[in-house]
């Protein structure tokens, strides 16, 4: 069995045929740039999101860049994040001018430790920026009330979490403002890269979409520095698509994602942990286990194609050398570096294929074969 980790295919549906016609007729009448079609994007995915403003950009980094350059965050300022985040997070603090600030991981949950934010904050410190990793809803309550207290903003970095929840809120909608990205590996998927800034203030979103517009305001009225960070048209109208369908996809996640805890809860693995109240959108399923190099090669002549995320943590990446950062300094975010391993998750992903992972990965460590016993309610769960 091939057991894949993406199926693009699967995501436009039974009449693609449509939407492919809607493309052409754009194409044809030279509806490029910020159409109606972006317009409608940003409006329904605020309307899913709950949250008022959407600003429709090139990509989840330029997301990132324009969030930090809307507050004003630049040279001498320090920005706090995680030291195991993916690269982009704390190449949009640098690309600003501004100093990243890393704290370590919750050993448990993967994400930010909030204990560690105080400790870090000086008078330099301008915004947090908590990352919703893998798909798991960053507790953002006390986060906020550190915050609160420092008067510093807090900028979600939502790439990983389209979908995702804390006592039916949105992730990306508690901070001053939300970064997605719609890159094609997301739960929720452009056809090459696309992004969107979130927002609760008019204001905000205003100096936002200016600065995405090259700091226009009117054609050639140039009133602030801005960069060409538009979303693109044809990636709005395939963003619109598929966007009806992404509580169901996710919903197939969760179904997933428990179907490998129950199938897997013998083997000597451990699992990102999870929280009452939460809506994990499972971007990505990890397994934590000190074996994960070998693992991965035994997944891969096995024909799953399973991968390891973030194998050099941001602290030892090369192009962070001047931040003086050195090994031993981010201990969780090194050990979890070494031991994660994500195993397919999709939402068209079968019950065969997730038994044939879930044998290949317990055949690795028993040396011996084993057959899974499907569940009824597994059953239920992805045929529902």
């Amino acid at each position: 069995m091939n057991v894949a980790r993406y199926n693009y295919a699967s995501q436009f549906g039974s009449h693609p045929e449509v939407l492919f016609a809607s493309i052409e007729r754009m194409l044809l009448d030279g509806t490029y740039i910020l159409s109606k079609e972006v317009a409608e994007f940003e409006e329904a995915f605020g309307r899913y999101l709950g949250i008022p403003y959407v600003c429709g950009v090139n990509s989840g980094t330029d997301a990132l860049i324009l969030a930090l350059r809307s507050l004003d965050v630049g040279p001498g300022d320090e920005v706090i994040t995680q030291a195991n985040t993916f690269y982009a997070t704390v190449a949009a603090i640098r690309l600003v001018g501004a100093t990243p600030v890393l704290v370590d991981p919750d050993e448990e949950s993967f994400l930010i430790d909030e204990s560690e934010i105080p400790g870090v904050i000086t008078s330099r410190s301008r915004a947090i920026i908590p990352v919703h990793l893998y798909g798991k809803p960053t507790p953002m309550r006390g986060i906020l009330e550190i915050a609160g207290r420092h008067n510093i903003a807090v900028i979600e970095d939502a790439a990983q979490a389209h979908g995702a929840r804390i006592n039916n809120q949105a992730t990306g909608t508690f901070g001053d403002v939300g970064c997605f990205s719609f890159h094609p590996s997301k739960n929720l998927a452009a056809a090459g890269d696309a992004g969107a800034v979130v927002c609760k203030s008019s204001a905000m979103a205003e100096r936002i979409r200016c600065l995405r517009e090259l700091g226009q305001r009117g054609q050639n009225n140039h009133v602030m520095l801005g960069i060409n960070s538009k979303l693109d048209a044809l990636q709005a109208r395939i963003l619109s698509w598929k966007l009806p369908h992404l509580d169901a996809w996710n919903e197939k996640r969760r179904s997933i994602a428990a179907i490998y805890r129950e199938y897997l809860s013998d083997a000597p693995v451990q699992f990102q942990s999870v929280t009452p109240g939460e809506e994990h959108a499972y971007h990505l399923f990890q397994i934590r286990t000190s074996r994960s190099n070998e693992l991965l090669e035994h997944l891969r002549q096995s024909r799953v194609d399973a991968v390891v995320r973030y194998p050099l943590p941001i602290h030892l990446q090369p192009a962070f050398s001047d931040c003086q950062w050195r090994p031993g300094q981010f201990p969780v975010a090194e050990r979890l570096s070494r031991e994660l391993l994500c195993l397919p998750i999709r939402p068209d992903i079968t019950i065969a294929e997730v038994d044939y992972v879930c044998r290949v990965v317990k055949e690795f460590f028993s040396n011996a074969t084993w057959t899974t016993k499907i569940s009824t309610s597994s059953e239920v769960s992805l045929r529902s």
